[in-house]
């Protein structure tokens, strides 16, 4: 990658980055998945001139960035759905910079939730962690893959199958997939440079799914309540760079 791309790509994930921490403070009980789809518009048009949410029109999908609550694991299309005390609100948002896209997903808390909950949320963002921490060059699919599922079984929770992390930069997905479970050393070998969107999703019952009417929102099918985190890495010799942090 040369360095004005890189560069670029940062520029991205810097920019995204800034929305999911002001998310924080802008999510609370009576905003809705609407409000929270226009103030990354917003947000993005008023700091970042020159910079796109990418997932609006993408596959048809028709908002800018993706709001699922509680059962809704990924991929919820923001409504007028309003948020309450006690639900878990995943964001899941694209940008893209000169033709580089950078991706980047968190999991927020509304007011008190269960223990098991509470666990859910902080056992899948610790598998992100885990899992950029293996993601070097010489290491493969398979390392990642693990990683996740090990931290997350572990915890008496399962893992998402269906769907899973995969390659990006100057597309919003490309090769290769990056599933939550795997093998130690087995899959796609991890190059210097490449840029990946790793991707933990768990749930509190079972890993089955189903998908809404409107082809896009993804529930768990027993209705468990689930969690999702994600980062935009760059694969180095080394510990990568996280874009999206």
């Amino acid at each position: 990658m040369k360095k004005e791309d890189l560069k670029s790509l940062k520029k991205a994930g810097y920019a995204l980055s800034l929305i999911l921490k002001k998310l924080r403070k802008f999510i609370r009980p009576g905003v809705t998945g609407l409000d929270i789809n226009n103030f990354a518009v917003d947000f993005l048009k008023t700091n970042f001139p020159g910079y796109n949410l990418s997932s609006k029109g993408y596959g048809g999908f028709p908002k800018s960035v993706c709001v699922s609550f509680n059962e809704n694991i990924i991929h919820g299309i923001p409504s007028e759905k309003s948020v309450e005390k006690g639900d878990i609100v995943k964001v899941d948002i694209v940008v893209d910079y000169q033709g580089w896209h950078a991706d980047s997903a968190y999991t927020y808390i509304i007011g008190k939730v269960s223990r098991d909950e509470k666990r859910l949320v902080k056992t899948t963002k610790k598998s992100l962690d885990a899992a950029i921490k293996v993601s070097r060059a010489g290491n493969t699919i398979g390392d990642i893959g693990y990683t996740v599922q090990n931290v997350i079984e572990s915890q008496g929770f399962s893992v998402m199958r269906k769907y899973c992390g995969h390659g990006l930069g100057r597309s919003m997905h490309e090769a290769p997939s990056i599933p939550n479970f795997g093998s130690p050393g087995e899959g796609v070998k991890l190059e210097e440079g490449m840029v990946i969107a790793i991707e933990p999703m768990a749930f509190t019952g079972s890993h089955e799914v189903e998908v809404a009417e409107n082809g896009w929102d993804v529930f768990a099918k027993d209705r468990s309540q689930t969690a999702h985190f994600e980062h935009t890495l760059l694969i180095r010799k080394g510990k990568p760079i996280v874009i999206t942090k």
